[in-house]
């Protein structure tokens, strides 16, 4: 892929680049298929448990393409389906349960999770170094120094996404619009480490659409409907929309107003086909990282 030089690609000459989210995942799985085989031949397949509370209709999906992509890689996947009326300490338990489990590498619970259960103490439960979502503290704050750990999977997608399509983030100004522990923060630093100048917004920013109209690299992860309209995009600039918004209709709309994407942007991420395919790439990603550094670190 050409480096896209935002300073010389006018929109109205240039159609803008769409970032294909499923290329950028058949490319990350095939670089992991051979990983996967490795181990699987000299000690044992990496092994990934998925925990489902409940029956949202939303997680069951996601759980069933999460297994059914273990299945395809070749990694040992275990799915532990607990009933709504789940506990913080019958769930504590479960997890304590597949800490101590030698072939498990990676634990992934799946949010949303119900009113009763505490999610932060569930999530701390998790042993770091078995964290595949990468949302435990100490993970958090590995994140925060840039030292080697689990990352959050959609923000190191989107990362490895601006790497493949060769998109410059050094010392440009990188705008991202939310500020949630599983997008926003990380993605704000993962920019941040790359050498980006950063702005965070939210929902309390002030003026928005000025902010956001200074970004070289626009990161839209609030969870609005096509909140992000031609008001908010510099000419120019690469748009990641990370927005999963669900339509009356049942189609889903990110957060960013495509018609407007592609008249001003230089690249944009497409909903759906966009950002979505990358979380579960980078969660076998880490799974199979985790694997790597369990069997292999001896």
């Amino acid at each position: 892929m050409a480096a896209i030089l935002l300073d010389s690609m006018s929109p109205k000459e240039n159609a803008p680049l769409i970032l294909d989210g499923k290329w950028v995942r058949d490319q990350i799985f095939a670089e992991l298929k051979p990983r996967i085989a490795k181990l699987t031949a000299a000690y044992r397949p990496p092994g990934l448990a998925v925990i489902l509370v409940g029956n949202d209709p939303g997680s069951e999906i996601y759980v069933r393409l999460k297994i059914k992509t273990c299945a395809e890689l070749g990694l040992y996947s275990e799915k532990i389906d607990l009933p709504d009326t789940t506990t913080t300490g019958e769930l504590l338990a479960i997890i304590e349960g597949l800490n101590q489990r030698p072939e498990i590498d990676g634990i992934l619970v799946q949010t949303p999770l119900p009113p009763q259960v505490d999610k932060d103490r569930v999530f701390r439960a998790l042993r770091p170094d078995k964290d595949v979502d990468g949302f435990h503290p100490m993970n958090v704050g590995a994140l925060m120094e840039n030292i080697p750990g689990p990352r959050a999977c959609t923000p190191v997608g989107i990362m490895d996404m601006l790497r493949r399509y060769d998109i410059p983030v050094a010392g440009r100004h990188a705008v991202v619009v939310g500020r949630s522990d599983i997008v926003g923060k990380p993605m704000a630093l993962l920019l941040l480490h790359a050498n980006a100048t950063v702005t965070i917004c939210h929902s309390k920013t002030s003026n928005l659409a000025e902010e956001c109209r200074r970004a070289d690299i626009l990161v839209a992860a609030i969870g609005r409907a096509h909140l992000i309209t031609h008001d908010f995009i510099q000419p120019g600039a690469v748009i990641i929309d990370v927005g999963m918004n669900r339509k009356p209709d049942g189609k889903l709309a990110g957060d960013v107003n495509p018609d407007d994407a592609k008249a001003l942007a230089s690249a944009y991420t497409p909903v759906p086909g966009g950002v979505g395919p990358l979380t579960i790439a980078m969660l076998m990603a880490n799974a199979v990282e985790l694997a790597e550094q369990h069997l292999c670190s001896g």
